[in-house]
């Protein structure tokens, strides 16, 4: 401090911003420059080839397919993530009896939120990994629990093109939820129970608070919880190629495993790989700015 501020700031500010631009930025921009050549990885030349990737991307059926699985995501992930997240939420924060502040919670609330969100302390992996045995046809414990209720031939969750996608969305539902019960309770928590009070005495049921107050007031937290679920969908990856890797048939394929199988596959083409990531660098970034365009609304306050 005895040389000022400024230097004491840059001091602590240069170093960590250096290894964001070294190890974060340069892989971008690098990413950029790939996209534009027919680098195969592994090879000491690569040779321009312009906008020739992009052209190909326009017309790769599999790069389509993976979109499209990736739109289903985007469209169904973030709200029924959180829709049950609200729902539990709301349950364990004003489902209970109606107490002396208006409303409480359901007994055993604390064990409830442990509970869901325990999924939260286990990596995706160990997740993928967990499903994918329950849903193993022979000796999975969904299709167990299928044949002691008297269905004979239950299906090949995984190893079904019509069923294989489902599981693995499911699965990502499941993973996500509890987080979002657990932030969505916390920011219920911090609104004042004289406002659920006022309302329970104007006779308005649960529902109807969730609808009209704890919706409105949470719009923030729920704004944050749509982009990164949103950002989440176009990802998927590590799920799908654990417990499907893309198949059968190319039924679950994500554009995040078919990036990873053109750079790291048979084909081993990095610079078309390259290419779809910056496609989906783009897609990303257009997804969010127009989630949070879409979704904007004046700031409700309350003291």
């Amino acid at each position: 401090m005895r040389h000022g501020r400024l230097p004491l700031i840059l001091s602590f500010l240069l170093p960590p911003l250096a290894i964001y631009g070294i190890f974060v930025l340069s892989p971008y921009l690098q990413a950029f420059q790939i996209s534009t050549t027919d680098w195969l990885g592994y090879s000491a030349q690569a040779d321009q080839v312009g906008l020739a990737n992009f052209r190909t991307l326009l017309h790769d059926g599999y790069v389509w397919n993976a979109l499209k699985n990736n739109a289903i995501l985007l469209a169904v992930v973030p709200v029924v993530t959180i829709a049950l997240g609200l729902f539990f939420a709301s349950m364990l924060t004003m489902g209970g009896r109606r107490g002396r502040a208006g409303v409480t919670g359901v007994r055993g609330t604390a064990l409830y939120r442990l509970v869901y969100f325990f999924p939260q302390v286990l990596s995706v992996v160990i997740i993928a990994l967990l499903w994918k045995e329950i849903y193993s046809p022979t000796s999975g414990l969904l299709n167990g629990a299928l044949r002691a209720i008297g269905l004979a031939d239950p299906p090949a969750w995984l190893g079904d093109p019509r069923f294989a996608f489902w599981c693995v969305l499911a699965v990502m539902v499941w993973s996500n939820v509890g987080f979002y019960v657990v932030l969505f309770g916390a920011a219920m928590q911090a609104i004042p129970r004289d406002i659920y009070e006022a309302v329970l005495l104007d006779g308005a049921s649960r529902a109807t608070m969730l609808r009209k107050i704890t919706i409105p007031l949470l719009w923030d937290t729920i704004q944050v919880a749509w982009i990164y679920l949103a950002i989440a969908a176009l990802d998927g990856f590590i799920l799908v190629q654990l417990m499907t890797n893309g198949g059968p048939n190319f039924s679950s394929d994500v554009i995040g495993l078919r990036m990873y199988d053109t750079s790291f596959g048979s084909e081993n083409k990095f610079g078309y790989a390259s290419a779809i990531g910056v496609a989906m660098f783009f897609l990303t970034l257009s997804v969010a700015v127009l989630a949070l365009r879409t979704a904007r609304r004046d700031r409700i306050e309350y003291s």
